[in-house]
């Protein structure tokens, strides 16, 4: 396996505990040699090689627009996110390639700053308070495998052609190091991926929830018939009282369209205001992102505007594909969003249109969980794959990730049904991580590990 580096020298062996010399919590620490984790292949097959490149140069490739036909989000939206999301985000693609330099699949990366506290916000105020002193505390330049906007998914590969997980796990390493990355993270990938990428573990990744998406069954004949069958008598009667009330006040009107461009204006502050109102922010999108997603996936946008009075005050990005639509943003006018229950007029007017245009399944971007709940929704797991770059830290981030992972401190998603799906029992071949409600390893063995990786540093120097 080779990769190839077309914007910089190829990294040297010899490097320090982090990329950039940043260590774990930010400290520049001494030097010692990468190795492999126990167990892991060190030479993967000889006829493939492996390219980072930019967007430009994906124009060239013929295997590029197949490489997510089989998503909602295909190359259109990565292509989409990297001309007009997160400009502070570098964007490149992995190129996998057979020895006759045919690619064989390609996958998106991008590299980050990023906050390993930033999906606790309990902890995120006191770590903010010791950055005051300690700037680069838990925070590492980062390989994002995935898509900076929404879940990620791993590329088609070409015909007839397989993944490695050795190879593919040490061509992200390598890139890693050539940009200075301390942290490689597979973001966000489904757990139907999870058999695929078991080989990570072996690999020293460590595998831990993020916030999972949600989703409902639309297999009703209209939304009464949900409501009659689909939720508790409780919630039917709260649901009822809550549009009861939205009809006293003047009409709201809602509208369906493939372009959001010529209103543009009046809709982004709507979004804007449930982005501020977030305890936790992600992607920031922008105007350009949200017009040219209409122009540019027609087949998929769609956008549910709500009107009173002739004014926006609710409006809903959503995509489709298949028998599934799924509601990725929403925007609401919190002068009248309570008042008026909003959320929950919304959900009623999009699970009406879904269910009459024939698709059979709704999936909701993460949080706001707990109306998801009295709605029935289920759980759609997505996982992340973490992992530094030094061995050696490695180690001490395998301890540490399962105690700051982002679903830790949600105690509503603890009541979901499926709940104990985001949590799978695997054990790896040569390094466990177990699930949250299995015992890990002990101190006494982490010490153990540690001692052994460092002595075979100092023995490799």
């Amino acid at each position: 396996m080779r990769l190839v580096f077309p914007y910089g020298q190829e990294p040297t062996p010899d490097i320090g505990l982090g990329a950039r010399g940043d260590g774990l919590f930010g400290l520049n620490m001494p030097k010692l040699k990468l190795i492999s984790p126990t167990g892991a292949t060190s030479s993967p097959a000889p006829d493939r090689s492996y390219q980072v490149v930019t967007r430009s140069a994906l124009a060239d490739e013929p295997h590029w627009p197949r490489a997510f036909s089989h998503q909602r989000k295909d190359h259109r939206f990565y292509e989409l996110i990297d001309r007009t999301l997160c400009p502070d985000f570098d964007y490149r693609y992995l190129v996998s390639r057979d020895e006759t330099g045919r690619a064989q699949a390609i996958q998106p990366l991008f590299l980050l700053d990023q906050d390993l506290l930033a999906g606790v916000p309990a902890l995120s105020r006191a770590a903010d308070r010791l950055r005051r002193w300690w700037p680069s505390f838990l925070r590492l330049r980062t390989l994002m495998v995935g898509c900076s906007a929404g879940e990620g998914h791993l590329a088609l590969a070409a015909s007839g052609s397989g993944r490695e997980p050795g190879a593919f796990a040490e061509a992200l390493r390598d890139y890693a190091i050539e940009a200075g990355a301390s942290l490689i993270v597979m973001k966000e990938f489904p757990a139907e991926y999870r058999g695929e990428l078991d080989g990570l573990l072996d690999r020293g990744y460590t595998r831990i929830p993020s916030f999972p998406m949600a989703a409902l069954d639309l297999n009703y004949a209209d939304f009464e018939d949900y409501l009659r069958r689909g939720v508790s008598s409780k919630i039917r009667s709260e649901l009822r009282r809550k549009f009861r009330a939205a009809d006293k006040a003047a009409p709201i009107e809602m509208s369906v369209t493939r372009d959001i461009a010529p209103i543009i204006d009046e809709v982004y502050p709507l979004y804007l205001q449930v982005y501020e109102k977030s305890p936790l922010h992600f992607e920031k999108l922008t105007k350009a992102f949200l017009c040219d997603l209409g122009r540019v996936m027609p087949d998929k946008a769609r956008f549910f505007v709500w009107r009173q009075s002739g004014k926006p005050i609710a409006f809903s990005v959503s995509m489709v594909h298949g028998d599934t639509i799924c509601n990725e943003y929403l925007g609401l006018d919190y002068t009248v969003a309570h008042k008026l229950h909003l959320y929950y007029y919304a959900f009623r007017d999009i699970a009406s249109w879904g269910i009459a245009n024939g698709y059979k399944r709704w999936v909701s971007t993460g949080l706001s969980y707990e109306p998801k709940l009295q709605l029935r929704f289920r759980l759609v797991p997505l996982d992340l794959y973490v992992r530094h770059t030094s061995p050696v830290l490695n180690v001490l981030l395998g301890w540490l990730m399962p105690l700051i992972e982002p679903t830790r401190h949600d105690k509503t998603l603890r009541r979901f049904p499926n709940y104990s799906e985001m949590w799978p029992a695997r054990t790896p071949k040569t390094e466990t991580h177990a699930p949250a409600d299995q015992p890990r390893a002990s101190s006494t063995a982490r010490s153990e590990i540690l001692d052994q990786a460092l002595t075979r540093s100092r023995k490799a120097r």
